[in-house]
């Protein structure tokens, strides 16, 4: 039997953002798999006290099943260092830096790595006009699973009124171009590419929304995506990139359009890193690992005996 560095796991799991549902999932579907692999584990609902709690139980490495705010933008992480409690994921810097998506572009572009023109405006400006040709997209800064993302479509006379909705208007958001085509996903594991999902949403979503990545029957996913040998590596080839790029550790996963519409442009272009991918049973990353032939149990065993601080 291999030697294991830990014994005692805490999931973290839930927490405060948006995205705590789909954290809580993700946190019991891993308790469950390291449990069936052998580690005792304690899973915790993430509140303000964290340090506290954590202080307290005193485990041996923590498995951050936490998405967005706090827990995937290096607070949760800076918590961790400070009680120096070995993490999985990506460190501090990286995970801040990868949750701004401004900043997160900039790095990839310097690498190489080809990302959709953006702006940064407020709410408020753009809801007055439409600040770059429709189609466009509309995203907060720094949220993941789509939470708040807005297409303003072709032909659109004014910018959608949703806009509105999603926070005070002086909030700044990001308004990205469109670009058509096929959504592609590839996971780095270790600093190794994984094989190309291509997504597609059902139910007649227009593209891989919340509901698309979490809802049973919310989309169909391709493996391996059936594009051409040529594109298909230069999907993984980026995706490292982008990795590497963004300082990223243990695992992440890379978001990318195609566009082989007829009539398209051709190109490719990556949406986002996510530094701490979903773990639930609709999940990309684990269906990667499975089809690289890994499992489920194997792929957070692998993670959580990779956890360190000064990631």
């Amino acid at each position: 039997m291999t030697t294991r560095k830990y014994t005692h796991i805490a999931v973290l799991k839930g927490g405060l953002s948006a995205e705590r549902d789909v954290s809580l999932r993700s946190g019991a579907a891993v308790a469950q798999a390291l449990e069936s692999e052998g580690y005792i584990v304690t899973q915790v609902d993430v509140g303000r006290d964290i340090a506290t709690v954590l202080a307290a139980l005193k485990p041996d490495a923590c498995f951050n099943a936490l998405h967005g705010k706090y827990g995937e933008d290096g607070c949760m992480q800076g918590v961790l260092e400070t009680l120096q409690i070995p993490y999985t994921h990506s460190g501090v810097l990286a995970s801040a830096l990868a949750m701004h998506k401004e900043r997160a572009k900039d790095a990839m572009k310097a690498a190489g790595v080809p990302v959709a023109n953006a702006l940064l405006v407020t709410r408020a400006v753009a809801l007055a006009d439409h600040v770059m040709p429709t189609p466009y997209v509309v995203k907060p800064i720094a949220e993941g699973s789509s939470v708040g993302v807005i297409i303003a479509g072709p032909h659109l006379n004014a910018p959608p009124s949703k806009i509105a909705e999603g926070g005070p208007l002086d909030e700044v958001i990001m308004v990205e171009r469109f670009v058509a085509g096929r959504e592609l996903t590839c996971g780095v594991i270790g600093g190794e590419a994984t094989g190309v999902i291509e997504i597609v949403p059902l139910k007649g979503l227009t593209f891989y929304d919340y509901e698309a990545k979490y809802a049973p029957g919310g989309s169909k996913h391709v493996l391996p995506a059936e594009i051409s040998p040529e594109i298909y590596a230069s999907v993984r080839k980026y995706a490292v990139a982008a990795h590497e790029a963004l300082g990223c550790r243990g695992v992440s996963r890379a978001d990318f359009r195609y566009d082989d519409t007829p009539g398209g442009t051709g190109e490719l272009v990556c949406l986002e890193v996510n530094t701490q991918p979903g773990m639930t049973a609709t999940s990309l990353v684990p269906e990667l690992a499975a089809h690289g032939g890994r499992s489920f149990g194997a792929l957070v065993a692998w993670m959580i005996e990779d956890a360190s601080c000064n990631r």
